[in-house]
């Protein structure tokens, strides 16, 4: 009975010293909160990769917090994981199996090797002065073919015997090119006066000094050009090739070739003010949406008749279509030339019998998949995914391949409204949707028998991710993982066990260990957390959902305060698509903790996937088409009349902040509807889409000179005097991403305008991701008192 006693004293005692060494959240602080990640929080495991015989785990990891990551090796086991110098000993870092899964080639410092997987031996079989890339085990197992001088070769591992299976010359130089046909730069000198007319368009100072931009030339156009030789093989003349590949019969080599743009826009340059020369050097950066794009285009080689074509996309059905926002522009005249096309990946069946290419329109309208005929160059229709906003979505437009079966090909579309796994039977036409519901599909791979799908879905709920196996036929998916939250997987190479990042609203990612087996234990690999991060009982927001003025149900992270002080505050998450009101651990680390604090000190927080966001399917993911500031804001504000409504948040009480995309909400907000948001905080934010950059834009907007109606009502340039509340803008002075320039605009319209209910922080050596965390800090800190003093105030 004493022992028992004693046991419960001791008890007792440690949970109040655990207890005791626990700071309430109310004690962060804002210096605490951005200093260095590894200082306070960790450096989590990251890249799991499988070793060969599926024995060995390496991932990037750094537990002490001093320095930097490194590589390091965990076993089966789970226990000890040793740092590893050189991960190459074991795992070469790309290769290839054979199809029995016995065999890898691999490249090394130049050379071509072939290892057995069971005893680990290694035969170096190409050893030259020239460096060889790319190898791969043919249809014929016997021979091997690699990348050297930026032709093909294939050498056959019983005889020894190298052959040259392409002999194409790299030519680069336009000006050595004979008969260069004369470009026109009237796409060029178009864009440049929707620039400058835009500009002026938000500066009556411009209007009066009449500043035109400088016109600078841009490259050449490329040609084709085939020359007969004195050798046994044409030379065929080529710009920019790569993707040489051969086919399963040997017949023929098909190759992709980069066309430059015709008509470029012409790059920006970013001044960079704090050197260690002491002078101001130029940034070499981005171009803005709206010129012409390079693309690629596809060739085959017919090895026996030595001869090549490039693949015709006027064949493509529908090529000249034009999408449906040219009815807003009932006096413009649209081209109906065929639309310019790059082509895709290109796969053949093992039996050589079915060639498959994919194929994407510039405008990002289409995605084909054609069946080819080599012989003739003959493309033959096998599907068509056309979205009138843009083709886009978890894994489309990636990862098809054929099924063991040679004939049966599968791929992922949004036909369905989601990103779901199809196939189709290219023998009977067939198509089949193997994975169904409200829910999206990530990562899809074949196992090594081909008789099972393995990939991650949000099944259970948008924001839950969780590793699934399925028939391959189809059927009701398997969950394998167990605890809700987000699972990243990585499956060893003999699958019979998972490699874990998992992570929770408030626990960071670590690795774990599981048996592939549904509802297998997992082990815990790693602890990465410092102890200035586990004094505190970090708290775990909740998960909701709430009704949009259109009906739709939007998801959203709740920080509620206990000691709630009458005002809210709206974090807007950046990139657009990105989703952040999920289970899993936020990329947002220190939005975060500084949510923590804020609920801490009274607030009560909201984190929205608004409209555009990750995880929620094709029609949530293009809610924005034409019009950002539409759907994506009224969700925030939606989401700031449910704090009134339903968390007792005082009208006229509530705030702002967010980076970059989240930047650009808040300025909306602010300007249009400065009757819900009091305070914003606008950070490294587009405030002119036509000055971003033109894979992103391009996509949501079109491009201005074809679309300016989408540009002027999403721009929160043209809405700046709508400004009443109290508004600061934060932006990184050599930001290559988001131009200082997008700021210094708004801030003369500002000017100009008379406002004077603004401010600006300016950091001369931060780029559009702070590295810094006396940057962070200071951030951080006006954002703070930007609240406390205006909103937060008694």
């Amino acid at each position: 009975m004493k022992k028992f006693l004693l046991t419960i004293c001791f008890l007792i005692v440690s949970g109040f010293l655990g207890f005791a060494q626990q700071k309430p959240l109310s004690q962060l602080t804002v210096e605490e909160l951005m200093q260095e990640p590894d200082q306070f929080v960790g450096i989590m495991p990251s890249r799991p990769q499988w070793s060969k015989d599926s024995k060995t785990i390496y991932f990037m990891w750094n537990p002490s917090g001093e320095g930097f990551p490194s590589y390091h090796k965990v076993g089966l086991d789970g226990n000890t994981p040793q740092e590893v110098e050189d991960i190459s000993e074991g795992f070469p870092s790309n290769y290839q199996y054979n199809k029995d899964r016995s065999k890898i080639v691999f490249e090394r410092s130049g050379d071509i090797y072939t290892m057995d997987v069971k005893t680990m031996a290694e035969k170096k079989i190409i050893s030259t002065v020239a460096r060889e890339s790319s190898p791969s085990f043919h249809s014929d197992e016997s021979v091997i073919t690699f990348i050297s001088d930026n032709n093909l070769f294939s050498v056959d591992t019983k005889t020894g015997l190298i052959r040259q299976l392409t002999n194409i010359k790299i030519t680069n130089n336009s000006e050595d090119r004979p008969n260069r046909p004369t470009i026109a730069r009237e796409g060029n000198r178009e864009m440049d006066k929707w620039i400058s007319d835009d500009q002026q368009s938000t500066s009556e100072i411009l209007k009066e000094q009449q500043n035109r931009p400088r016109r600078f030339s841009a490259a050449g156009q490329r040609f084709f050009q085939q020359s007969q030789s004195e050798d046994r093989m044409s030379t065929i003349e080529l710009d920019n090739v790569s993707g040489l590949q051969l086919s399963p019969d040997g017949k023929y080599v098909s190759f992709s070739v980069r066309v430059a743009a015709e008509n470029p826009a012409k790059n920006t340059i970013v001044p960079n003010y704090v050197t260690s020369s002491g002078y101001t050097t130029d940034i070499n950066a981005r171009s803005k949406v709206g010129g012409d794009q390079s693309y690629r285009e596809l060739g085959i080689y017919n090895i026996e008749a030595d001869s090549f074509y490039i693949l015709d996309t006027k064949q493509l059905p529908g090529i000249s279509d034009l999408p449906d926002y040219v009815t807003d522009y009932p006096d413009k005249k649209f081209s109906k030339e065929p639309r310019k096309v790059s082509s895709g990946s290109i796969i053949w069946s093992n039996d050589a019998k079915y060639t498959v290419v994919q194929f994407s329109s510039l405008d990002n309208k289409d995605l084909w998949i054609m069946r080819l005929l080599p012989s003739s160059g003959e493309l033959v229709p096998v599907d068509r995914q056309r979205d009138e906003a843009w083709i886009a979505g978890p894994g489309i437009g990636r990862g098809m391949s054929f099924l063991p079966d040679n004939k049966t090909i599968y791929y992922q579309s949004e036909k369905s409204g989601y990103s779901h796994l199809y196939t189709h039977d290219l023998s009977t036409g067939v198509v089949k949707q193997l994975t169904t519901g409200n829910y999206e599909v990530y990562d899809p791979q074949l196992s090594n028998d081909g008789k099972t799908w393995y990939f991650t879905a949000n099944i259970k709920h948008p924001g839950i991710r969780h590793f699934y196996s399925m028939p391959l036929k189809g059927g009701k998916p398997t969950q394998i993982t167990s605890e809700d939250g987000h699972n990243d997987v990585t499956l060893s190479p003999d699958e019979k066990n998972l490699a874990i990042l998992y992570s929770y609203t408030n626990r960071p990612p670590e690795l774990f260990i599981q048996a592939n087996k549904p509802g297998a234990a997992k082990k815990q690999v790693t602890e990465s957390l410092q102890a200035g991060f586990k004094q505190y009982d970090w708290y775990q927001p909740e998960v909701i959902s709430f009704m949009a003025e259109d009906g739709e149900m939007v998801n959203a992270r709740v920080y509620k305060p206990e000691n709630p002080n009458g005002a809210g505050v709206i974090f807007v998450h950046g990139a657009g698509y990105l989703q952040n009101a999920h289970y899993g651990w936020s990329s947002y680390l220190r939005e975060y903790m500084f949510n923590n604090m804020l609920m801490a000190k009274g607030y009560t927080v909201l984190d929205i996937d608004y409209r555009g966001s990750a995880g929620y399917g094709r029609d949530w993911r293009t809610g924005i088409y034409r019009h950002m500031g539409g759907k994506d804001l009224s969700d925030n504000i939606d989401g700031a009349k449910l704090l009134i409504s339903d968390y007792g948040v005082e009208p006229g009480k509530i705030g702002m902040y967010g980076g970059s995309y989240g930047g650009f909400i808040t300025l909306f907000a602010m300007f249009n509807n400065p009757d819900v948001i009091a305070s914003g905080a606008a950070l490294r934010s587009v405030t002119d889409w036509a000055h971003y950059n033109h894979g992103y834009t391009s996509n949501i907007l079109n491009t201005p000179l074809e679309d300016p109606i989408a540009y002027k009502r999403s721009s929160p340039i043209y809405f700046a005097e709508g400004l009443q509340g109290n508004l600061l803008i934060a932006h990184g002075m050599v930001d290559t991403n988001v131009h200082f320039q997008d700021v210094v605009r708004l801030a003369q319209r500002l000017i100009e305008l008379g406002k004077d209910n603004w401010e600006m922080a300016l950091y001369p050596v931060e780029n559009h991701g702070f590295t810094t965390p006396s940057s962070w800090t200071d951030e951080y800190k006006r954002i703070y008192k930007l609240f406390e003093t205006t909103i937060g105030k008694k």
